[in-house]
């Protein structure tokens, strides 16, 4: 089923780009956002650990200079496209209901997952498109009730902007309501840095 859903989101976005109106993704109408300040290297998310010794060759990469993405017309438009359909597509469901584990990073290959879940297919699908991993950032925040949550951040030319199961808006980083604990370090994917002052990491991401 996920190589169904992937292949299928993968045509959808290039037609969609294809067709989509100047008149409502022209250059003037891409947002800015700021750079989040990034500061030490930090513990790597259990999380991440497991996936990528569950997932062979996910994370293998190694060192790879940083790229942020060229926020064009297209871009914005496929970047959009992937964030809606993959909130439209998979269902939410917890952890424990789906696995009976606390955390579980996966990839929705049942058409299910949490926050990670969702943040880990868009970030997948988006490689498969030519966007360069390296500005596909894994990003762990508390939210407002000082949960843990997992959402994927977008490194541009235009600022940073952040991609969430919890909305279909494409947000700069300092617009939403959470507080940054710690990323995927542009040079490495299993290197994870701080943002901002160091802030303690919840114990799991569950949304």
């Amino acid at each position: 089923m996920f190589r169904v859903l992937a292949g299928r989101l993968c045509a959808l976005a290039m037609i969609s780009a294809a067709a989509a109106s100047p008149a409502l993704t022209s250059p003037a109408r891409i947002a800015t956002a700021s750079y989040a300040a990034i500061g030490d290297t930090t513990s790597v998310p259990y999380g991440w650990v497991d996936f990528c010794r569950r997932y062979a060759g996910e994370c293998d990469h190694g060192q790879l200079p940083p790229l942020d993405v060229n926020l064009s017309a297209k871009a914005f438009e496929q970047i959009d496209h992937v964030n809606k359909w993959v909130n439209a597509t998979i269902a939410p469901i917890t952890d424990w209901d789906h696995w009976h584990v606390v955390d579980q990073w996966d990839y929705p290959t049942d058409g299910k997952g949490d926050c990670e879940d969702y943040a880990l297919f868009k970030r997948r699908l988006l490689i498969a498109l030519g966007f360069p991993r390296q500005a596909l950032l894994m990003t762990v925040v508390k939210d407002e009730n000082n949960e843990g949550h997992a959402i994927l951040t977008v490194k541009t030319n235009h600022g940073e902007f952040v991609l969430d199961n919890l909305t279909d808006a494409i947000k700069p980083w300092d617009a939403t309501p959470y507080r940054f604990v710690k990323r995927q370090s542009q040079s490495d994917e299993n290197v994870w840095v701080e943002i901002g002052p160091p802030t303690s990491a919840p114990a799991i991401v569950s949304r």
